[in-house]
């Protein structure tokens, strides 16, 4: 098993990469609608009052420290959202006790593993011959300051399982102990190109919506095209 301390710490280049995420999970606006931690402290305390979903929005807010979020970020929703909406199932480097954000060098590469999972989420429903749904895009600038660099690790190594997630998991709760600010790491879907897990989205700087796709199961595969979302009105 790689232990954390064997992986290079990376010094802090400033990078522009990808992600995609389901349109049925609107941005969160009070993310986008505070400057700082007392403006969203104050405002949270007036909505909570009025709107009973605020809860629901927001996510588990416990789950992540108030001077982790960037506030005053384009897309600070975006950011933070994935801290407070954990899935509990888990993923390649955390368990489901904690949230990451996974981030793509190529929009191609964030295509090709959410791709994946679509097809294996889908392929486990008896009798579905036909869904479809539609992905954000988004363009996101971050830092990999803080982080550990795993890309020095073969693809051959037990953290790029492509199913078993008990080694990357491992390492994924290690790095979140320590304090680390993630992982940067080789795409297992998209072989020759390179991902990160943020273990915070203090490293990003803005996320904006780029594009739209749809992703179409046909009861064997998921096929992918770019759609043209008509303007709002």
């Amino acid at each position: 098993m790689v232990k954390l301390s064997d992986l290079p710490l990376l010094e802090g280049q400033s990078l522009q990469a990808y992600r995609l995420v389901n349109s049925k999970f609107p941005p969160i606006a009070l993310f986008d609608d505070v400057a700082d931690e007392d403006d969203f402290e104050a405002l949270y305390q007036i909505q909570a009052i009025t709107n009973p979903r605020l809860q629901n929005e927001l996510g588990s807010l416990e789950l992540i420290s108030r001077n982790q979020i960037p506030f005053g970020i384009p897309g600070c929703s975006y950011a933070t959202a994935p801290f407070t909406h954990v899935n509990p199932a888990g993923s390649r480097f955390s368990n489901g006790a904690f949230g990451v954000l996974y981030l793509a060098d190529r929009l191609d590469t964030a295509i090709a593993e959410v791709r994946h999972h679509q097809e294996r989420y889908w392929s486990n429903v008896a009798g579905l011959n036909y869904e479809r749904f539609v992905f954000r895009g988004l363009t996101v600038n971050f830092s990999e300051a803080g982080m550990r660099d795993a890309t020095v690790l073969p693809l051959s190594d037990a953290i790029y399982s492509p199913d078993d997630y008990s080694q990357s998991n491992a390492l994924g709760a290690a790095a979140k102990q320590t304090g680390d600010a993630g992982l940067r790491y080789r795409s297992v879907r998209s072989p020759g190109n390179v991902c990160w897990a943020l273990l915070t989205p203090r490293r990003v700087t803005s996320i904006i919506q780029a594009a739209h796709f749809e992703m179409i199961w046909s009861g064997q595969m998921v096929s992918v095209s770019q759609i043209k979302m008509l303007p709002d009105r």
